[in-house]
């Protein structure tokens, strides 16, 4: 088949024509597709800018993982103090000693980009501003996030506080695997203190969630010195896009721009389904563990993206395991590769991570295991 008869995405092929005139007014952007990661355009993508508030993505990242690990529940209630009241900027007005629900504080976050409650969370997942940052640090690191350094949860400039687009939606694509968190980006206006004398209304600072269709996230931006910041996400069908801009002029130009990124991926590109959720990819065979075989569970929908008419009968997936796996296994711990072809040509390769921890069994279960062997 002729290489022009099939046309997966690579950066390398995103960036040619026709889709340089893409936000021509922005410092810098990232437009990525959502399930697969990859890369259909970008702009000076590396480039170290002053985030502003898209910094909380990264927040509303490891509230979202303290939430599924079991540290910290929806209903909590999450105390504020004198230093978090203390923020300026956008804001939810917490009072020192003021309480709200962890569902509360996602709110002020995600809708009016609480500077305020973004410390108050901070405070609460981990004792202090500063160990939260090196939280938001290690976790950056873990993503391969080289553009980024965090000093603060919320974005107020700082010296040496920077990120780039591309690590803005490799962050972004994280928190969309929580899909739980777009119930919240997704909101148009809300209220928080409902059952006050004086309610406090929330209008999400990102209008494209209300003007354009599919549009439910993520992170607006401003300070005098980063300009105009957007980290937008939309599905339609099933196709999840990011479009990340920074250093826009001003609110209208950057949502046209962010519209008309979305606007091209939809036109031009479809996802091709691989692994549902929940399909089985394959065993893995564990040496010297308490459990022997694991089966492997796609945590998450597999796909590629491909041109609009490709052709889909010769893809095809291999799960590719480096060696032998030998107990302990620690959940998370990187295991192999998912990996997608075309006829013989890789498309795209998935990482595959262990789905739990496995200790390592002792020398009785291993000899009745061994023995269990010879008469099979």
């Amino acid at each position: 088949m002729p290489a022009a008869a099939f046309a997966a995405v690579e950066p390398s092929q995103a960036n040619q024509a026709p889709s340089p005139q893409l936000a021509p007014s922005a410092r810098s952007a990232i437009l990525m597709d959502a399930d697969s990661g990859t890369v259909i355009y970008e702009k000076n993508s590396h480039d170290k800018l002053p985030p502003a508030s898209i910094t909380k993505i990264m927040t509303l990242l490891l509230i979202m993982e303290a939430i599924d690990d079991g540290k910290i529940k929806w209903t909590d209630k999450v105390q504020t103090s004198e230093y978090a009241a203390s923020m300026g900027g956008s804001q939810i007005f917490l009072e020192p000693g003021e309480e709200m629900t962890v569902d509360d504080m996602v709110k002020g976050i995600a809708l009016a980009s609480g500077n305020d409650a973004s410390v108050a969370m901070a405070e609460k997942l981990a004792g202090t501003e500063q160990q939260f940052v090196a939280m938001m640090n290690e976790r950056a690191k873990q993503l391969g996030m080289n553009d980024t350094q965090f000093v603060n949860p919320n974005g107020l400039p700082v010296a040496n506080h920077y990120s780039s687009a591309h690590d803005i939606a490799v962050m972004s694509r994280e928190l969309l695997k929580h899909p739980e968190v777009t119930k919240y980006t997704g909101l148009y206006q809300d209220y928080l203190r409902k059952t006050s004398e004086k309610p406090f209304w929330l209008v999400n600072t990102n209008k494209l969630v209300r003007f354009y269709s599919g549009a439910d996230g993520l992170k607006t931006g401003f300070t005098s010195e980063a300009k105009y910041c957007l980290s937008a996400t939309a599905k339609r069908d099933n196709m999840r896009v990011i479009a990340v801009v920074m250093g826009e002029p001003d609110t209208k130009t950057r949502n046209a721009e962010v519209s008309q990124m979305f606007d091209y991926t939809f036109a031009q590109y479809m996802n091709h389904p691989i692994i549902q959720e929940g399909e089985s990819m394959g065993m893995l065979k564990i040496e010297k563990g308490t459990t022997a075989e694991l089966p492997l569970l796609a945590k998450h929908p597999y796909s590629v993206l491909l041109k609009k008419g490709s052709a889909t009968q010769d893809i095809r997936y291999e799960l590719k395991i480096d060696g032998p796996v030998k107990a302990p296994v620690q959940i998370g711990q990187p295991i192999g590769k998912l990996v997608v072809y075309e006829g013989d040509r890789i498309l795209k390769e998935f990482d595959v991570d262990a789905p739990i921890s496995i200790e390592r069994a002792g020398w009785w279960k291993l000899l009745k295991r061994s023995f269990s062997g010879l008469f099979t």
